[in-house]
């Protein structure tokens, strides 16, 4: 790709965020990690590894009904075969909510096994909740609970301060702040982590970063677009042919008859990010 798109964006509350689960860390047996199925690599916080090393550990692939299902299955094995335990879910619908119990008693049956040696009986299993922004963690406890225990939001970083919520009389939860890392190593992490929404819109030119997903799909899904907006792709279509084809075919013009870049790239932005466009997964095992 031609163009460099500079995405650094690293909140100071985040800063203190970590510093803060370093401590918080000593307190539970399980790490339950939320990442988002259609970018799991690039919505992993590296940290994160560091901070659970030698705890149990739980992935759950969240947005799963939004990534595309082949690549699921893939990144599950990815995962496993690092060994950690996976589950598929969607927060939202409740889909796959209802195997973590038994896979969380699984996970942790060391734990457990020592506690009943020991003649601890009946002691909660304590487990953390991280992630990255609107990856979607108070939604899934929510779901996972069944009640509206943990304030949620459509834009990243709702969550500011840690609660221990308590699910059940096995199982109590921490919640923590999402959060990320301060330089992206790796440039194309920032444009996933933009364009599935995990980063402040207000700093990102939107226009710039669909150009780079327009690119994207007629690499891997080159149907997509001309399916869901109706409109002829040429061979020789560059990506800007492309996002004026669709503002035409969306009324996106500014006075003059000039094509409106910006409004037919938030519209195409917005169809990704709620599956309008199909299921569409951003990075694959590597």
């Amino acid at each position: 790709m031609e163009n460099k798109i500079n995405i650094n964006w690293y909140p100071g509350h985040m800063t203190k965020a970590i510093r803060q689960m370093q401590e918080d860390i000593k307190l539970v047996d399980l790490v339950i990690e939320l990442l988002d199925a259609r970018l799991p690599l690039s919505s992993r916080n590296p940290e994160i590894d560091k901070l659970a090393a030698n705890k149990s550990r739980l992935i759950l692939l969240n947005k799963a009904d939004l990534a595309d299902e082949k690549y699921n299955k893939s990144w599950s094995g990815y995962f496993k075969d690092k060994g950690l335990y996976v589950i598929e879910i969607n927060s939202k619908k409740g889909t796959g909510v209802k195997s973590i119990n038994g896979i969380i008693a699984e996970a942790c049956r060391e734990k457990l096994e020592r506690d009943r040696k020991r003649g601890i009986l009946n002691r909660p299993i304590r487990a953390m909740v991280v992630g990255i922004p609107n990856v979607g963690k108070s939604t899934f406890i929510n779901s996972y609970a069944g009640k509206a225990c943990a304030k949620t939001g459509n834009k990243p970083g709702v969550t500011k301060g840690k609660q221990w919520i308590k699910l059940n009389k096995n199982l109590d939860l921490l919640d923590t702040p999402g959060i990320l890392w301060p330089k992206f190593e790796d440039e194309q992490v920032g444009i996933n982590l933009a364009i599935a929404g995990s980063i402040n819109d207000n700093i990102l030119n939107i226009s710039e970063l669909t150009l780079y997903f327009i690119e994207f799909l007629q690499k891997v899904y080159p149907d997509i677009l001309k399916e869901r907006y109706v409109i002829e792709i040429l061979p020789e279509d560059k990506p800007l042919d492309i996002l004026g084809k669709i503002a035409v075919k969306r009324g996106c013009k500014l006075k003059g008859d000039e094509y409106d870049y910006e409004k037919a790239s938030n519209i195409i932005i917005d169809d990704y990010r709620n599956g309008r466009l199909g299921r569409i997964t951003l990075e694959f095992p590597r």
